[in-house]
């Protein structure tokens, strides 16, 4: 994640808080900390929380990263969720290895 992405992540969490004080209890922080709603650094703090949240808004349509998505050989998925039965083993060297050493063996 880039630090323009985090810096308005921070912002859009503060935002977020704001608006949870004054839906549950009428209580506008940032317009108290700054001097009001009206005020010229209230008004550009609620910009800020508003811009970050455009920012923010490409991270809701990114791909998890938690999960890895393979393609095998041929062409279908294999998901790998970071755990033991997430992998499968490919079998496919195997009877190629054998198909190889009996092939020497007649030779």
């Amino acid at each position: 994640m880039r630090a323009i992405h985090r810096i308005a992540l921070v912002l859009v969490i503060i935002g977020a808080i704001n608006w949870g004080l004054i839906g549950f209890f009428r209580y506008d922080l940032v317009a108290s900390i700054f001097g009001g709603q009206t005020s010229g650094i209230s008004r550009f703090i609620y910009a800020l929380v508003g811009l970050s949240g455009l920012i923010c808004l490409p991270l809701l349509f990114e791909p998890s990263r938690d999960v890895e998505v393979e393609r095998d050989t041929r062409g279908l998925r294999n998901v790998n969720y970071g755990t033991e039965f997430g992998e499968e083993t490919d079998l496919t060297d195997i009877r190629d290895y054998s198909e190889r050493k009996k092939s020497e063996e007649k030779k």
